[in-house]
């Protein structure tokens, strides 16, 4: 169970950044997601879930916000984008720099 602190504290992190990334540092496909996303924009704001004390936590939280356990975990303005197929999808279609200017 998560607390709503750290419910709270998420939902924050979205809200206050309009590119959010949950990573983690080892991650190759977090690797790959940041890479794609950084060539659009220096703007994205990523937290490195294994180098935060609550980093397991608030990796719980964001699966009960959008039940999707894994990283890494992408927010565009707010809209929950999913894992890095996701981004390769959007990208692929031309629809990730639209949405990535849309945002910011």
């Amino acid at each position: 169970m998560v607390s709503t602190q750290t419910k709270q504290k998420v939902e924050q992190l979205i809200k206050e950044h309009p590119i959010f990334i949950a990573s983690k540092t080892y991650c190759p496909y977090c690797a790959q997601t940041k890479k794609t996303i950084e060539a659009l924009t220096k703007d994205a704001y990523i937290l490195e879930l294994d180098e935060e004390s609550d980093g397991g936590e608030i990796q719980e939280a964001l699966a009960e916000l959008t039940g999707q356990k894994t990283v890494p975990n992408v927010f565009i303005g707010g809209q929950h984008i999913g894992g890095n197929s996701d981004v390769q999808q959007l990208k692929s279609a031309d629809q990730l720099e639209p949405k990535i200017k849309a945002a910011l």
